[in-house]
């Protein structure tokens, strides 16, 4: 099986690429600035995108896995805070990043037997789950639920599966030193989802242990 995963240097990335390559699969993993084992990507930039496909050479995807996210807006107040940069930046990545990536390896995921995509998102993308706070990173990952439900909807018919995910709060740089999780758990969790994903269950938003949870 051959695995893409955005955003693979660190924290949930880099568990899924070091488990899904010490499990004897083909990993490319990718990073802002690559170097190592990972290829060079800027989820927010076409040409990044372009340059990556004219690596992939038409080469199958089984598995695409978009994890790169940022959350940027932790500290940020109601009053004074969450400036428009932010705002654009954020929904660069974690929503268009999104939809680049599954845009430009569309052909790869169309020439495997049985391809699925899995968007990383946040149960904080949820209406259900609004409690203030975060508002650029909660909008953000609520769009990219939305992407992913319509992504889902356009590619059943082309036979891929999507599937969009809340990895738990996990103990990232991201998630920060008081999460609930730690990265291999969460790690451990989304495989498994990721392997009962399929045609029969693509659109699902479903946490590491596979609850569903409301969009």
């Amino acid at each position: 099986m051959h695995v893409v995963i955005t955003g693979a240097s660190r924290g949930i990335g880099k568990a899924l690429f070091d488990r899904y390559r010490a499990a004897g699969h083909l990993v490319t993993g990718t990073s802002r600035a690559g170097g190592g084992d990972l290829l060079p990507l800027d989820v927010t930039d076409a040409d990044s995108h372009a340059a990556l496909a004219q690596r992939l050479d038409g080469r199958e995807i089984d598995l695409l896995i978009c994890n790169a996210g940022i959350y940027p807006d932790k500290a940020e107040s109601l009053a004074d805070g969450y400036p428009p940069r932010m705002w654009a930046e954020t929904f660069a990545t974690n929503v268009t990043g999104v939809f680049l990536t599954v845009q430009t390896l569309l052909p790869n995921l169309q020439v495997a037997q049985t391809a699925k995509v899995a968007v990383v998102a946040s149960r904080l993308g949820s209406q259900a789950h609004a409690q203030g706070g975060s508002y650029i990173y909660r909008a953000s990952k609520a769009a990219a639920l939305n992407l992913g439900r319509n992504l889902a909807a356009d590619l059943e018919a082309l036979g891929i599966a999507v599937g969009i995910y809340h990895p738990g709060w996990v103990r990232t740089d991201m998630g920060g030193p008081n999460a609930d999780l730690e990265v291999a758990e969460a790690a451990e969790g989304l495989i498994a989802r990721f392997a009962d994903l399929s045609r029969a269950t693509t659109g699902c938003f479903q946490d590491w242990q596979g609850r569903d949870l409301p969009h």
